[in-house]
């Protein structure tokens, strides 16, 4: 499995402090160093079964710059969400945890990160 993390994120922390105590075999991806592409937030999204919408952090400064809160939210604005992701990563929501079953988790609470590791 794969958690990707931004380290200064607590949330992203205790992710980790709670693979470790479990003793789950993972890797990190920092993504705001380690972006990742288009294709790839594609796929991490069909894994979640949600939109880009879904997964970005619309508080961030670079939301509130680009305007995203008032972006259509539908098939044809999917694109235009996901190159957003992409050029800004801090807009991803964290952390992500990509499990072994092909699935993955938006991993915020204890019981998420439990979840991924069930898969």
């Amino acid at each position: 499995m794969e958690i990707w993390i931004n380290p200064a994120c607590s949330k992203c922390r205790g992710a980790l402090t709670l693979l470790d105590a479990e003793g789950a075999s993972y890797t990190v991806r920092r993504y705001l160093e380690d972006v990742p592409s288009e294709d790839e937030i594609r796929e991490v999204l069909g894994r979640l079964g949600l939109e880009p919408w879904d997964i970005t952090r619309t508080q961030e400064a670079a939301a509130q710059e680009l305007g995203v809160k008032e972006w259509a939210r539908d098939a044809g604005s999917r694109g235009r969400w996901i190159a957003a992701l992409a050029a800004h990563p801090k807009l991803i929501q964290r952390p992500i945890i990509t499990a072994d079953d092909g699935t993955a988790v938006v991993a915020r609470t204890d019981e998420a990160v439990r979840d991924a590791l069930k898969r």
